[in-house]
C-alpha cells in the first residue's frame, strides 16, 4: 500500500505508519459482539456494563444474563413504571402480577402496589432465596421511587400425569352414564 505521509515525514512517523499498517486487517465483529444472542459468554459482562445494567451476578445462568441484556434498553426507557417492573421480572424468567393502589378493593394507600411473583428457575437456576433477593433488588431499582410495595412469592407446580390419572375414571364414568 502506498504511503499517505508527505515526503518530509520523520522516521518516527514512518515507523508508526508501518506498525499500524495491518490494523485494518484485524477482524472486529461488532454486530456479533453487540448482539446478546451471538456475543461470546465471557464478554457478556462487558456488554451488560455498556448497556448500563445495574446489577450483574456471575452465578446467574447464561440464559438469564442474555435475557437481561436483551431487555436492558427497554427497561432503561421505561424505568419507574409498572411495565419496567414486569419486564425486569420476566428477564429473570419469572411471572409477576401487579396491583396498584387504585386497582385494589378497597383502594390502598396512594403510591403503593402489591406484587405477586412466581419464579420458575429458568435456565437451570433454582429459585433460591439469593436468586429471589436479586430479583427483588432489581425491582427496587426499577420501580417508581415514590412507591412502596408489598411482596408475595408464588410457587409454580406442574402435575399433568397425576391429574390425568385422576380425571380418567371420572370421564369414563360420565360417558358410561350417558350411554345407558
Amino acid at each position: 500500500m502506498a504511503s499517505l505521509l508527505p515526503a518530509n515525514a520523520t522516521d518516527a512517523e514512518r515507523a508508526l505508519e508501518a506498525a499500524t499498517a495491518r490494523i485494518a486487517e484485524v477482524p472486529v465483529p461488532l454486530r456479533q459482539l453487540w448482539n446478546p444472542d451471538s456475543c461470546p459468554a465471557e464478554l457478556l459482562p462487558w456488554l451488560a456494563w455498556a448497556l448500563s445494567i445495574d446489577a450483574w451476578k456471575d452465578y446467574w445462568p447464561e440464559q438469564v444474563k442474555r435475557e437481561r441484556i436483551r431487555n436492558a434498553i427497554q427497561i432503561q426507557r421505561t424505568k419507574g413504571t409498572a411495565y419496567s417492573v414486569c419486564t425486569v421480572v420476566q428477564s429473570f424468567g419469572g411471572a409477576v402480577q401487579l396491583s396498584e393502589w387504585w386497582q385494589q378493593d378497597p383502594p390502598g394507600a396512594p403510591h403503593t402496589f402489591a406484587m405477586w411473583l412466581t419464579l420458575n428457575g429458568s435456565g437451570g437456576q433454582e429459585a433460591s432465596a439469593q436468586y429471589v433477593d436479586d430479583v427483588i433488588a432489581e425491582v427496587e431499582r426499577t420501580k417508581p421511587v415514590r412507591s412502596h410495595w408489598s411482596f408475595t412469592q408464588g410457587v409454580e407446580a406442574r402435575g399433568c400425569i397425576g391429574f390425568a390419572a385422576a380425571a380418567r375414571p371420572a370421564v369414563y364414568r360420565r360417558l358410561q352414564l350417558q350411554a345407558v
